[in-house]
């Protein structure tokens, strides 16, 4: 069953979001890794992540949830037989994950759980 990892922000200047959300939620960077910054959730929280992009966007991506998955290829599989759309496919490194739109075309991460 996928698991909701992060809420994924985009932000053109993904270090001072980030650092003003660690100090609001009184926590600090987790990890950070070209563009993108994860913080430490707190007890029981979801992590709040920040990815780098070009110009902030207006509606599409601002906002969107990342999931993990023990098995990412049938839950992409499940997800697109549900009616979601399969929009892109990413590598980071040997990190992969795909986004997705539902039917009304909100769009989520999914990759794989670790």
């Amino acid at each position: 069953m996928p698991e909701l990892s992060s809420v994924m922000i985009n932000a053109q200047y993904p270090q001072r979001l980030a650092q003003f959300w660690a100090e609001f939620l009184r926590t600090e960077v987790a990890f950070e890794h070209e563009g993108f910054i994860w913080l430490t959730p707190g007890p029981g929280q979801t992590r709040l992540a920040f990815q780098r992009v070009e110009q902030p966007s207006e509606g599409r991506r601002r906002l969107h949830l990342d999931f993990t998955a023990e098995d990412p290829e049938a839950e992409l599989a499940r997800a697109l037989s549900l009616g979601a759309s399969q929009l892109e496919d990413h590598w980071s490194g040997s990190f992969h994950w795909v986004v997705l739109a539902d039917p009304e075309g909100n769009e989520f991460c999914l990759s794989q759980a670790g």
